[in-house]
């Protein structure tokens, strides 16, 4: 987030390219229309928010038969996984290009809950994949020996709901370093600007603001905010207060002289392209890739609910804003990698700490 008080800093190159989504490792059938038969509608060119849109109305009219859904970038297309072809009609006919798959939703809530119940080992995380139509599980490098093996036997024993995959790096809170809002000893980043009840505050992430009440712009500096809520683990945001009159824009700082104006949150979508601002490696680009995620950070300290992406993260960008444009995306929460390496990062969903902390986007 840009403030006033926040000294610019050199410019970092943006961010990655984002991924093809490809679907590998499993066969789908593609809903078309039998020989003789009407014609299909066209295909919808959608934005990222009309598919998204467009997603939610067909979840509420297709129920059980819904089996999710991600944006196709490139082609602009919302692509809807359904269990059978009278529901692949009803996406067709409403603009979306309907995929006939193997697992219900149903299905692959139940291999969650499954996992939850098995394999909640440090260093782990999964997410649903609708581009796969599984539950796809990561173990970060310090899962070894008897938990991955319990890991590896956990997800074999679900069959083809679910894929295991490994991660170089290892899975932690990004808190350290970083030279944007300052707790104790503590150096995390600024999530977005918000009110409540009129009043200034702001959001960042809770494994911050837990146990720390006092927040500055600069090491050893006046106090510039107070928590107000925090809450970690579980979900991963904290509240702030502004206690003077610090300057608090509804802007992004973009570290190349110029912000992003933040008017509204919104939800983000498998297959969108994100950005990520924080104030240890500035400013970077990738992809969602999973939606409800669930990361074991360690010490019992397991947040569900995430956003995951391919967007790198370190130290000190906890807390820090995803957004795609004008909209607000996440918080910066933890992951593995780095901005040299990659690896996966997760945010805590923007739209869901408003809600908790009865804030708005402002």
């Amino acid at each position: 987030m840009k403030h006033r008080r926040i000294p610019k800093r050199r410019a970092a190159a943006a961010g990655t390219a984002a991924v093809a989504l490809v679907a590998t490792g499993i066969t789908f059938q593609t809903a078309n229309a039998s020989e003789g038969a009407a014609p299909t509608p066209a295909l919808k060119t959608l934005s990222v928010a009309g598919a998204g849109q467009l997603a939610a109305s067909l979840t509420r009219t297709l129920g059980a038969d819904a089996a999710g859904s991600y944006y196709d970038a490139k082609a602009q297309n919302l692509v809807v996984n359904v269990t059978g072809e009278a529901a692949a009609a009803k996406v067709r006919a409403a603009g979306g290009q309907a995929r006939v798959v193997q697992h219900t939703l149903a299905e692959l809530t139940s291999a969650r809950t499954t996992l939850a119940g098995r394999a909640s080992i440090p260093g782990t995380s999964w997410a649903t994949d609708p581009v796969s139509n599984r539950i796809v599980v990561t173990a970060d490098r310090t899962v070894r020996g008897a938990n991955l093996a319990k890991l590896d036997k956990a997800v074999k024993e679900l069959g083809s709901k679910a894929l295991l995959k490994r991660s170089k790096g290892e899975f932690r809170p990004l808190v350290a370093g970083g030279d944007a809002i300052y707790g104790g000893s503590s150096r995390c980043s600024l999530g977005f600007n918000v009110t409540k009840g009129g009043e200034p505050h702001f959001l960042t992430a809770g494994h911050c603001t837990a146990g720390i009440r006092s927040w500055s712009d600069k090491q050893g500096g006046a106090a510039i905010g107070t928590t107000v809520d925090s809450n970690f683990p579980g979900s991963d945001y904290g509240l702030v207060k502004y206690t003077g009159d610090t300057p608090h824009p509804s802007e992004v700082n973009l570290y190349n002289g110029s912000t992003q104006a933040i008017t509204k949150a919104g939800d983000a979508t498998v297959g969108q392209q994100v950005t990520r601002s924080g104030s240890t490696t500035q400013v970077h680009r990738g992809q969602v890739t999973g939606l409800d995620a669930t990361v074991n950070y360690g010490d019992g300290q397991v947040v569900n609910g995430l956003i995951q992406t391919t967007v790198c993260a370190e130290p000190g960008d906890s807390g820090g804003a995803l957004f795609a444009g004008d909209t607000a995306l996440g918080l910066t929460s933890g992951g593995s990698g780095d901005c040299s390496s990659g690896g996966e990062t997760f945010f805590q969903p923007v739209r869901a700490a408003l809600a908790a902390t009865g804030t708005q986007i402002g």
